[in-house]
């Protein structure tokens, strides 16, 4: 192979990451130059291979300031055959002390179109090739403004006689403190609605799933309660005050009713609305069809995927 090289950035260096062409322009995120100057990206983090003295393949671990873990592959652009890539991959990891997670971005539509889809593949068997092991797939999901339900004002749905009037099945209250969070959590198999749980273990070291309030700073009163006949059915834990506003956690209590998740939703965004949201974002694993239809039916589109791999 002609004059191949593989190497990591040097300070100053960001102009050579940028030279090669975005292959998924649709795709929105964070620039190389933005990640630089927010201290997530490092020039010795990022590494290159150079054809010809042409980028053919670039990658850039993320390290937020203040992160208890290690670096994750964020960024990881391929133009030319996987093998390249995997040897990319391979020198990084050596740098690193050894291979990372590596979460794949991608269009949400990345399996229907086919040119998404050319961009995708290469990436992913370079990381194969490279002893990755795919984990799964998650899609976040944005509501941009679209009424949740016309005609009603899922915000007015505060007491019984509220819900008997617009044929809802649940009422809603805000939690009452921490304990009530902790204690209806514990109850909850397994979340419907986890946005940004990757970044949460991956920068503070918390599951999502099992201590939200580890990773979610805002005032217990902005977690909802959904209740059936006065008993609690489900939670859900808005965050209008994060990067931008999303539904940061929504959880069924066991035995799980999904027939009231639709409400949920409704309410969370109505709330986030209310506060000033224009856009909210919403993370649902790729194989819960269910929570992803009650999700569209509140009026969300899937905007990205992200599919993890993990050492093996």
């Amino acid at each position: 192979m002609a004059d191949l090289v593989i190497r990591p950035l040097t300070a100053g260096e960001e102009h050579v990451f940028d030279s090669m062409p975005d292959p998924q322009p649709e795709l929105r995120q964070v620039g190389y130059a933005d990640g630089l100057a927010g201290g997530g990206y490092r020039p010795e983090h990022t590494w290159i291979a150079q054809l010809d003295g042409q980028v053919v393949a670039r990658a850039a671990w993320l390290l937020p300031p203040g992160s208890v873990g290690r670096p994750w592959l964020e960024r990881f652009d391929l133009t030319a055959e996987p093998s390249v890539g995997a040897a990319l991959l391979a020198a990084a990891h050596r740098s690193l002390g050894g291979p990372t997670g590596y979460y794949a971005s991608m269009p949400a539509s990345w399996r229907q179109v086919p040119h998404q889809q050319a961009a995708a593949r290469p990436p992913m068997a370079a990381a194969r090739l490279a002893g990755l092991v795919e984990q799964g797939e998650r899609l976040r999901m944005a509501w941009t403004g679209t009424p949740v339900a016309p005609g009603s004002d899922r915000r007015a749905l505060r007491s019984a006689a509220d819900a008997a009037e617009t044929g809802a099945r649940c009422t809603f209250r805000p939690a009452a403190d921490v304990a009530e969070i902790e204690a209806l959590t514990a109850r909850v198999g397994e979340p419907d609605v986890l946005t940004g749980a990757e970044i949460a273990r991956l920068v503070r070291g918390v599951d999502l799933a099992r201590e939200p309030l580890k990773w979610l700073s805002g005032p217990p009163g902005d977690w909802r309660v959904a209740l059936v006949d006065g008993e609690p059915v489900g939670l859900t834990g808005p965050a209008g005050d994060a990067c931008y506003p999303m539904i940061a956690y929504l959880g069924l209590l066991d035995p799980p009713d999904p027939a009231v998740r639709a409400e949920m939703l409704a309410d969370a965004v109505s709330g986030l609305v209310a506060g000033g949201a224009l856009e909210i974002v919403a993370d649902v694993d790729a194989d819960r069809p269910g929570v992803r239809a009650d999700l569209e039916r509140t009026a969300f589109a899937p905007v990205r995927s992200r599919v993890h791999f993990a050492p093996a």
